[in-house]
């Protein structure tokens, strides 16, 4: 976020967006990050100053339409998907490359402009945060998991070359927590570099790591180069890229964790001595900045999360409706949880209305299909929804929600004899650790029902991410102001989802498909009265 012309501040955005890789093409600099199990994914954000950033284009709309990532069924990728990427701009044409652990295949996207089309194809392997080097006329890539290897691909970059080299690179054997993985490979002044996430082994502590040789296949020599938590509940800051600024100036992305709002970007300047980079300042992270020299100072970006009426924009060319509205015709801040079944979804836009239609039956909120997702804002924010509740059918659900493992949501459900109730349902984590949770085959926990006469409600979520916080609230609107529903319910950062808090719109069915809910203007609130 931007303080003033030429000020910055860390953290960059207060949003989940983990595993970052950054390049400059010119004067733009583009980001990727993990997108996982939300569609459509592979987000490529924009920047001219590193600090301030927005959309420019998602990849992909879908990836392979398997059964999980359609949530045929009970089928679901909760923390799975697309990981890691990396970003890449060689002669002329981009390139993007991640697994995918739900599918043990490695993806391959490239294309001419940042805007695409994008070409999808596979590399012959799985390569587990992998990073692609071009040098000269070979081409590699680095990764792996405690044990890095670099393999050199063919010049199509359809597999392995034959006879090329593979070779272990740097082993992180033996870590009892998190062993190097994230990888970033350069070739910077002839010398060719390695960078790492992985922790302390004494301790649970996300920390940077660096490995420099002459050669690619001499000997790698390094070892932490940064290991501070900008004094926030020791939570390290690790794994991105770098790059160079025009002015020759060298800065990294990287991220930190923020219990359950997600992993966010801190921006790190990088200086070099002796050829090996030197993280920070004195190894410390600063908390505000320089700005980055751009040619457009004054540059009004786009917000990375937004209030939607659900109406677009007139008099856009093509191309800016595409970077606009790239969520399936929404405001590209949105992206479904899961791939959507855009049959059950309508979009009056005239009239502003969002139409879902229920088409399968399921248990709980984590296997409703179609759930439209935003970022949530650290270190709070709320969201506040109108729902036309006339074509529920009965055990139907619509409503708003703090998507995560250990959900909490608000919604109006048609009860067995005909009457309308909001309802306040949530599921409770086990305990505090980042183990995932058992598999959901509840129903979540119903705290309290109040009886609604009226054929809309507004509704709201809001969360208090500070210091870790990490509480969600429930309220409705009584016609003359909010009232909480339910309990303030805990949320947790766990590996089960392994993504950061979101809010949900949702509609889903337990007893008959068919019903029919409409969501008019969403509103944003990025502050909170009383914080």
């Amino acid at each position: 976020m931007e303080l003033n012309g030429n000020t910055g501040v860390n953290p960059l955005m207060g949003l989940d967006y983990p595993d970052p890789d950054v390049i400059r093409v010119g004067n733009i600099y583009y980001m990727v990050t993990t997108t996982m199990h939300f569609m459509p994914g592979c987000e490529i954000l924009r920047s001219y100053d590193l600090v301030n950033w927005e959309h420019a284009v998602y990849v992909y709309d879908v990836l392979d339409g398997t059964p999980g990532q359609t949530m045929e069924g009970e089928n679901n990728i909760y923390g799975k998907g697309m990981w890691a990427a990396s970003l890449r701009f060689h002669e002329g044409t981009f390139y993007i490359c991640f697994a995918a652990n739900d599918t043990g295949r490695t993806y391959l996207y490239t294309s001419d402009r940042i805007a695409g089309p994008w070409k999808k194809r596979n590399i012959d392997g799985f390569y587990h945060d992998g990073s692609l080097l071009f040098d000269e006329d070979r081409v590699y890539i680095a990764y792996g998991n405690r044990d890095i290897y670099i393999t050199q691909l063919k010049p199509d970059l359809s597999g392995p070359l034959t006879g090329g080299l593979h070779r272990l690179a740097v082993s992180d054997a033996g870590n009892p927590h998190l062993g190097y993985e994230g990888t970033h490979f350069y070739k910077i002044r002839g010398k060719y570099y390695l960078f790492f996430i992985h922790s302390l082994r004494e301790k649970w502590m996300r920390t940077q790591a660096c490995f420099v040789s002459d050669s690619v296949d001499g000997e790698f020599t390094g070892g932490d180069v940064l290991n501070d938590d900008r004094g926030y509940c020791g939570q390290g800051v690790a794994q991105g890229g770098i790059v160079e600024t025009p002015d020759q100036k060298w800065y990294a992305v990287l991220f930190q964790d923020h219990g359950a709002a997600g992993r966010i970007p801190v921006l790190v300047p990088v200086t070099w001595k002796d050829g090996y980079p030197l993280f920070g300042s004195g190894r410390k992270i600063p908390g505000q900045f320089d700005i980055p020299r751009n040619e457009k100072a004054g540059y009004g970006y786009r917000p990375l999360v937004q209030s939607d009426d659900f109406k677009k924009e007139q008099g856009l060319s093509g191309e800016q409706e595409r970077e606009q509205y790239g969520c399936y015709g929404f405001r590209s801040v949105w992206q479904f949880n899961h791939e959507p079944d855009m049959r059950l979804v309508g979009h009056d836009e005239k009239n502003g209305i969002l139409w879902m239609e229920t088409g399968k039956l399921c248990k709980s909120l984590v296997q409703a299909k179609n759930v439209l997702t935003q970022r949530m804002l650290y270190p709070g924010c709320a969201g506040e929804i109108t729902i036309d509740i006339c074509a529920l059918k009965e055990g139907d659900y619509a409503g708003i929600c703090a998507l995560q493992g250990c959900y909490g949501m608000a919604a109006v459900t048609k009860r067995a004899d005909g009457h309308y109730d909001i309802v306040m349902i949530s599921r409770e984590a086990e305990d505090d650790s980042l183990q995932a949770m058992p598999e959901d085959t509840g129903e979540g926990t119903e705290w309290e029902s109040v009886p609604v006469e009226q054929t809309q409600v507004r509704l709201k979520a809001e969360v208090d991410f500070r210091r870790r916080k990490d509480e969600a609230r429930f309220f409705y609107h009584t016609g003359n102001g909010w009232r909480q529903i339910g309990i303030t319910q805990k949320l947790y950062f766990k590996l089960d989802h392994f993504a950061g808090c979101r809010f949900g719109l949702f509609f889903y069915a337990t007893k008959e498909t068919g019903g029919r809910a409409g969501f008019r203007d969403f509103r944003y609130h990025t502050a909170v009265k009383g914080w």
